[in-house]
C-alpha cells in the first residue's frame, strides 16, 4: 500500500499566511567552526507549514493541541477530489462521497500554488454552510491543500469557528497534490507542544 508524506519541508522562503513568521534555521554549534557536533536554533511559528488548529486557536479555554485525542489523529479517512471548483460549498460536499468517514482531506487546485514561495488570495476555501454541514456529519478532523481553510480576509473567521467550536482539528496546507482521491488511512502527528495553539505536524496518507 503506498505511503505518502504530505508534509511541507519547513524551509527558506517558504510560502506563509501574511503576517506570521518566517520559518529560520541557524547554525548555533559547528563541526567546522571546532565544535564537536552540529546542532541549530530553529524559529518559527505554531502554524508553520502543514499544521494543526485546535479550539485553542479560537477559543478562550479551548483544548491546546497537547489535548488532541490520539484517535482523532489517526485512523480511516478520505481524500476528497475539490478540483475545477473555486470553493467547497454545502452543493459541492452533498455531491462528494465521504464514505462516512470522520478524518476529511480536500484536494483542491491549490497543489501547485502550496508548493510555490508567495502566498496567494484567491486559494480554494471551505465556506461556513459547509463547515456546519461537516460538523453535522460528525467529521472530527478536516484539511485541505493550502495554508488556510477560510476565505482570505473572511472576517471573523466563521469556517475556523464552526469547526473548532464543535472540537473538529483542522490541518492545513497538506500537501495532495501526488495523492490519489479516495478511501486511506490518515496519520496525523502534530508537535507535542504544552499549550499550544497549533502545531507544525508530520502527516502521512496510505491508501
Amino acid at each position: 500500500m503506498p505511503l505518502y508524506d504530505v508534509s511541507l519541508p519547513l524551509r527558506d522562503k517558504m510560502p506563509l499566511f501574511p503576517g506570521d513568521p518566517a520559518f529560520k534555521i541557524e547554525p548555533f554549534f559547528q563541526r567546522v567552526n571546532g565544535d564537536s557536533f552540529n546542532l541549530a536554533v530553529l524559529s518559527l511559528g505554531t502554524h508553520s507549514g502543514t499544521h494543526v488548529d485546535p479550539p485553542s486557536h479560537y477559543f478562550d479555554g479551548g483544548a491546546t493541541v497537547d489535548q488532541i485525542p490520539l484517535e482523532v489523529l489517526v485512523g480511516p479517512g478520505v481524500v476528497v477530489d475539490m478540483r475545477g471548483r473555486t470553493e467547497i460549498d454545502l452543493s459541492s460536499l452533498k455531491e462528494a462521497n465521504l464514505y462516512d468517514r470522520i478524518r476529511v482531506l480536500f484536494k483542491t487546485d491549490n497543489g501547485p500554488k502550496l508548493r510555490g514561495q508567495f502566498f496567494h488570495e484567491d486559494y480554494v476555501h471551505l465556506t461556513e454552510d459547509a463547515a456546519q454541514y461537516l460538523v453535522a456529519m460528525g467529521v472530527m478532523l478536516v484539511g485541505i491543500d493550502y495554508l488556510s481553510i477560510e476565505r482570505y480576509g473572511n472576517w471573523g473567521a466563521p469556517v475556523h469557528r464552526a469547526l473548532l467550536a464543535a472540537n473538529v482539528l483542522v490541518v492545513e496546507a497538506v500537501d495532495l497534490l501526488d495523492v490519489p482521491p479516495g478511501p486511506c488511512e490518515i496519520y496525523c502527528l502534530p508537535l507535542r507542544i504544552e499549550g499550544g495553539d497549533g502545531a507544525p505536524a508530520r502527516v502521512l496518507i496510505q491508501t
